[in-house]
């Protein structure tokens, strides 16, 4: 079944990542999956870690409230995300979108073209952001 995940997510879209986007932490697992299973990069969008932490360049995003009501700080060094890339977010749900929607805002401060978020669940508790995001999910928690 695990082996089945990988794929399942990358192919809730037509469009073929370049580099695949994943959330700390289970978004780390899922999202590393599903690239070995298109055959392309992965990044980690890390959680709180400050580019001191480095010499590199980041891209840092700070979200919306999350599901616990937080506002978190992303980010990933800068050179892991070209210009010409076609990044895919997978993660394991998504609530609020507020993962997401910072996601595809380091996508694009990258000059990178956002495909959408990939998810196991999606729980969206704003519709709109189902379209403006796209969000695709294999399970729709209104269903469990």
């Amino acid at each position: 079944m695990l082996r089945a995940l990988g794929p399942a997510l990358a192919g809730l879209y037509d469009e073929v990542p370049t580099v695949v986007l994943g959330p700390v932490s289970r978004g780390s697992l899922v999202g590393a999956l599903t690239a070995a299973a298109v055959g392309v990069g992965f990044v980690e969008m890390r959680r709180d870690a400050w580019p001191a932490t480095d010499s590199d360049r980041w891209v840092m995003c700070t979200t919306g409230p999350d599901y616990r009501d937080r506002h978190v700080v992303f980010g990933f060094r800068r050179d892991l995300i070209q210009g010409g890339d076609r990044v895919l977010l997978v993660d394991d749900w998504v609530d609020t979108g507020a993962t997401a929607l910072a996601g595809r805002a380091l996508v694009e401060a990258c000059g990178a073209r956002w495909i959408g978020a990939a998810c196991i669940v999606d729980g969206l508790t704003e519709p709109r952001l189902r379209h403006e995001l796209p969000v695709r999910a294999l399970l729709d928690v209104r269903r469990l």
